[in-house]
């Protein structure tokens, strides 16, 4: 595949230095956005699948990666850093997609911003709130994080975004996340699961939500569970949804050229 020309560049958007990656060419446009502990680099082959037929979009989302961080990085700050990224793009309208957190952000961008979008892509993500267990969840991670053992958090965490089958498959990109990691500010990461913790429940919101949207799940997703994901189905509609039998937690990458075309699809019909 030949190599595409990406722009990578640093803007102050929303008084935040944000890392962003661009193919600056495209009719239509899609902003990404990654999963928690990711960069905008896990979107690489992606992108290149992506930019034969569209501009793509990258950001390194508030905490992570080479952008600042707000104290409290909520997904509703996450989203105007989105939509300021915009304008300093110029780019009046797009899709955007998101996983995992990426999906949570991109979510609350439609919301706060309905005038901006022409579809939302959530892939591995889900409109649900944390419950209790997962907020004492959240702060077990912060307390071993506070005790500069994020690495250890990373280490443990990537490999399981995989479906157990697909991580000798995806090794070197296990790895690579992995290594992309250690560029994280540990007080950045802290904010965004402050953030995460503080989300809605968006379950009403998606399920009345007239925009175009496109849902990807996996069978073997270890954080969203079976019963999760036929609720996502139910409240998105099933024409809305694809699931993947052999995925885990991380659709676009384990079942890219299917995810990616399936996207391309998705916004030509639009």
């Amino acid at each position: 595949m030949p190599k595409i020309r990406v722009m990578e560049y640093f803007s102050t958007c929303n008084g935040l230095p944000v890392h962003i990656s661009d193919t600056k060419k495209g009719d239509k446009t899609i902003i990404l956005l990654h999963g928690y502990l990711e960069t905008l680099y896990v979107w690489e082959e992606f992108t290149a699948l992506l930019s034969k037929e569209m501009r793509v979009v990258a950001i390194d989302l508030p905490g992570h990666g080479l952008t600042g961080s707000s104290e409290v990085n909520t997904m509703k700050y996450c989203a105007d850093v989105v939509a300021s990224v915009m304008d300093k793009l110029e780019i009046k309208s797009a899709f955007i997609a998101g996983h995992s957190m990426g999906g949570y952000v991109a979510l609350e961008a439609v919301k706060n911003y309905p005038e901006r979008f022409e579809g939302l892509i959530m892939i591995n993500s889900s409109p649900f709130p944390d419950s209790p267990e997962k907020r004492e969840e959240r702060e077990r991670e912060i307390s071993v994080i506070k005790e500069n053992k994020l690495q250890m958090v990373v280490r443990t965490s990537i490999p399981k975004i995989f479906a157990p089958a697909n991580r000798i498959k995806f090794e070197e990109k296990i790895l690579e996340i992995k290594e992309t990691a250690e560029v994280h500010d540990p007080e950045g990461i802290i904010a965004c699961i402050r953030g995460m913790m503080q989300r809605e429940d968006n379950r009403e919101f998606l399920k009345n939500l007239s925009l175009p949207k496109l849902i990807f799940l996996g069978k073997h997703d270890v954080y969203i569970s079976e019963e999760k994901a036929q609720e996502i189905e139910t409240l998105a509609g099933k024409e809305s949804v694809m699931f993947y039998e052999n995925a885990g937690h991380c659709a676009f990458i384990e079942e890219a050229s299917s995810c990616s075309q399936k996207i391309i699809e998705f916004i030509k019909g639009k």
